[in-house]
């Protein structure tokens, strides 16, 4: 009689090799669709946050609605901000995309809006004495001195979307949440552990790549530190 298996699956160990190597597929998937939803969510979430705080920075009375409705969206529950969505998105992926949308808005649009709050009103003025039009002035002043409050924003809002990411299993759409929430259901040590890795590495890794883009984005920050 052949004897069973003695591995590291079999002994259902925390750490595993073999895991890693007979569910290399699966867990390629899982990351796959983890970093798709994460990137579409942040980069709409970017899209509508840009004009909103341009909105509330250019009409003060917009900054009040505009800053509170975010704020409400962000403090619903994700359990209960899917089953809102559910009837207009399904359960699909765009549910969990369109939840992760509303909740990264609050922190990019109050990042970016500080960010532009910050410019030094002597600095507009200057470029306006150099012959800045509106339009100009936004792109080549305010936007620029503004980035280093908006990538700090942009890094909190990547790294809460690749938790929140997660949630998504309940619909089937979840990363590598779904891999968690399943060897969870199953006590599949190997599976949980190894997802809940994935997804640290993925946030620091996320973080890192932003946090390099806004140093070669803004030198002149660095200069100032030194």
């Amino acid at each position: 009689m052949a004897q069973p298996p003695d591995d590291c699956l079999a002994r259902n160990e925390w750490i595993c090799g073999e895991y890693l190597t007979t569910r290399r597929g699966i867990l390629l998937d899982a990351v796959v669709q983890h970093l798709q939803l994460t990137g579409v969510s942040v980069l709409i979430a970017l899209a509508l946050a840009v004009p909103l705080a341009l909105a509330a920075r250019r009409w003060r009375w917009a900054a009040g609605p505009v800053l509170g409705l975010t704020t409400v969206l962000y403090a619903i529950p994700s359990l209960a901000m899917f089953s809102l969505l559910l009837p207009v998105y399904g359960l699909s992926a765009a549910l969990v995309i369109a939840g992760l949308v509303l909740y990264s808005l609050t922190l990019l649009v109050r990042n970016i809006l500080a960010g532009l709050r910050s410019v030094p009103e002597e600095t507009r003025q200057a470029a306006r004495g150099m012959g800045y039009g509106p339009l100009r002035l936004l792109l080549a002043v305010e936007l620029p001195l503004a980035l280093p409050a908006a990538m700090a924003g942009l890094r909190i809002a990547t790294v809460s979307a690749v938790s929140l990411v997660t949630i998504g299993a309940i619909v089937g759409h979840g990363g590598l949440g779904n891999l968690i929430y399943s060897g969870m259901n199953t006590y599949f040590k190997a599976q949980v552990l190894t997802a809940s890795a994935l997804c640290v590495l993925i946030a620091v890794i996320a973080d890192l790549l932003l946090l390099g883009a806004q140093r070669l984005a803004t030198p002149w920050a660095r200069a100032g530190a030194t």
